[in-house]
């Protein structure tokens, strides 16, 4: 009974935040995530240790300025995301998301979200992928999703509906295998997040210059298909509510010249490096608040360093 009354009111206090942002005007709603950031980035904020531990691994030689701007830049980039999913069912719509959203690589992206072949699209914590799965299927090109149940009944209910509202169907990572095999076998498309950390079993890869462990299942589910894997992303474009996304690489495992197809471990690197190469350019964007980067296993560390692929 306390967890249910708990869940409930964590429930309410959110859907209370919500209704105040989808009020607020975007210049205000920009102006005040600015103000939040400057406070969340304050030494000893929320997960600064893990932002600290990224920065060390990734950035070692950043300076501390450096370190402090891409925090807050960071922190101002994660608070808008939440706005603009809370605007999403009031301002982007049928009509008006050209207005919103360019599409690089369009022809690219087209072709294949058309083909009756199954299709796997792989993207990160960066930018807005909420956005991003959410006007495909404002696009009219339905999409399954794998995502772990949350604990919190009410909220996990409100938010698959916002992911399910124009075709993003979500299914619980505890044995989703069968379903998505036959989701693929189908043509259907299905879209990952690729730098969610897999633990001390998994396929460890090179990410932005070091060792991850990377899920078998995503480079398993475009072998075992042959569907084509695309590496996409959407980031917001300079100011709230504008996006683009984007096409960083495509492989197709029926027509692979580069042997990027010859197994899980090519396969995971090539799109650990195409994701590192959209990140790039928006390095803000990124959650650098998650802990995608662990400690290496001895007996995975004994293998020495994964070679980054063509």
């Amino acid at each position: 009974m306390f967890k249910t009354c708990t869940d409930y009111l964590a429930y309410v206090v959110l859907r209370v935040t919500i209704a105040v942002i989808q009020a607020l005007p975007l210049d205000m709603a920009d102006a005040l995530c600015r103000v939040l950031a400057r406070m969340l980035a304050l030494p000893g904020g929320v997960r600064r240790s893990t932002f600290d531990g990224n920065m060390q691994l990734i950035f070692p030689e950043a300076t501390p300025w450096q370190r402090q701007v891409l925090c807050r830049a960071m922190w101002h980039h994660l608070l808008l995301m939440v706005c603009e999913i809370a605007w999403a069912h009031r301002r982007l719509h049928l009509v008006n998301w050209p207005q919103v959203l360019s599409l690089g690589h369009n022809r690219v992206l087209l072709r294949h979200l058309l083909s009756e072949r199954p299709t796997v699209i792989v993207t990160g914590h960066f930018g807005n992928f909420e956005i991003g799965g959410y006007l495909i299927g404002l696009m009219g090109f339905p999409t399954v999703t794998i995502a772990r149940r949350l604990d919190n009944e009410p909220l996990h209910r409100y938010v698959e509906q916002f992911r399910s509202t124009h075709g993003q169907f979500m299914v619980d990572k505890e044995g989703c295998a069968p379903l998505i095999d036959r989701h693929l076998s189908r043509g259907g498309t299905l879209s990952l997040l690729a730098d969610q950390h897999a633990g001390d079993k998994g396929c460890w890869s090179k990410f932005m210059g070091a060792d991850a462990s990377c899920h078998k299942a995503l480079a398993l589910f475009a072998l075992t298909s042959g569907a084509p894997l695309l590496v996409a992303a959407t980031r917001r474009a300079g100011r709230p509510m504008y996006f683009e996304t984007d096409c960083f690489g495509v492989v197709d495992p029926q027509d692979d010249r580069t042997g990027v197809c010859s197994g899980v471990r090519s396969l995971t690197q090539w799109y650990n490096h195409r994701l590192a190469e959209a990140i790039a350019p928006a390095i803000e964007q990124y959650w650098w608040v998650h802990r995608r980067w662990r400690a290496k296993p001895v007996k995975h560390a004994k293998l020495g360093p994964v070679g980054d692929a063509a």
